[in-house]
């Protein structure tokens, strides 16, 4: 959300039926918060961007209450089918009732979809890494730790090869061999550790 005291701006991709995105904002420029609600494309696909300008002095959401009530969320809250479904992360003692109907004094409807302790949750074990680069020699260490810094494995970085080698000063088939060895070394560390 961009924007300075109480005037914000927030864009949002809505999907769903043409008619359901177009009745969908539609009610939400009545809301009194709701300032302007405007396609910043056409639909296409079931699916369209909104520049929303929101009044935040008006505009009390889930997470400004939560936080008021001093209960820790994780961001990134997923919305489907008009459905928030928030995760909120409260100590043994706290009143989990309590928090319930103080989102639906502000007019949500709640609903409690799983309450688990969190020392019940399997976590997957970590991979140790210290193993990894144990089997590594002092050179393929540099050379993957300079491959990394300088964006050789960045999704369409365009770094090849002659850019490790020539911040390394070596030649690119030493580069290629080293790099090579150390990624193998890594891969079937990490294999070897997976249950498939």
């Amino acid at each position: 959300m961009t924007g300075s005291d109480a005037d914000r701006r927030r864009i949002v991709e809505l999907r769903g039926p043409t008619e359901s995105i177009q009745g969908f904002l539609d009610a939400f420029r009545e809301a009194d918060a709701v300032r302007a609600a405007e396609p910043l494309s056409p639909v296409a696909r079931d699916h369209l961007y909104a520049a929303i300008d929101l009044d935040a002095g008006e505009w009390d959401g889930i997470g400004d209450r939560l936080s008021e009530m001093g209960v820790h969320y994780r961001t990134g809250t997923t919305i489907s089918a008009g459905v928030e479904r928030w995760t909120v992360y409260i100590r043994a003692d706290d009143d989990l009732s309590g928090v319930v109907d103080a989102l639906e004094r502000g007019g949500n409807d709640v609903e409690l979809a799983r309450n688990v302790e969190l020392e019940q949750i399997k976590r997957p074990p970590r991979l140790s890494s210290a193993r990894f680069l144990e089997d590594l020699t002092p050179r393929q260490r540099e050379v993957l730790a300079t491959a990394v810094a300088i964006g050789y494995y960045d999704h369409e970085g365009g770094v090849g090869i002659e850019a490790v080698a020539e911040e390394l000063g070596l030649a690119s088939t030493t580069v290629w061999e080293h790099l090579s060895r150390a990624e193998s070394t890594v891969m079937n560390g990490i294999v070897d550790r997976l249950e498939i």
